[in-house]
């Protein structure tokens, strides 16, 4: 049975990882991820992973719910920004603009 600290602990998840919804609503609409860090994308992805992983590991819910979808949400922002690097590379314009 949840207790208040596990409710708590579910509204903080669901909190933060909807916190990137807007992000990905506006990169997906707009085809630009000229205003996304690719290294930090790659580090946020990496750390989310990690936590999920933790999570995973010590049975708990909210870490597991949250990372899991922040994990997916971040993957779809590190995919369009990969696919825009890739993209210029191919067209010679560089990977990594002045």
């Amino acid at each position: 049975m949840y207790g208040l600290l596990d409710a708590t602990g579910m509204v903080a998840a669901f909190l933060t990882t909807m916190a990137f919804l807007p992000q990905v609503r506006q990169t997906w609409r707009s085809g630009s991820t000229a205003d996304l860090n690719l290294g930090m994308l790659l580090t946020l992805s990496l750390g989310v992973a990690l936590w999920l992983i933790y999570g995973i590991g010590t049975g708990q819910l909210p870490v597991i719910l949250a990372n899991g979808a922040t994990l997916l949400l971040v993957a779809v922002l590190l995919g369009l920004k990969l696919r825009d690097v890739l993209t210029r590379a191919g067209t010679g314009a560089g990977v990594f603009p002045k």
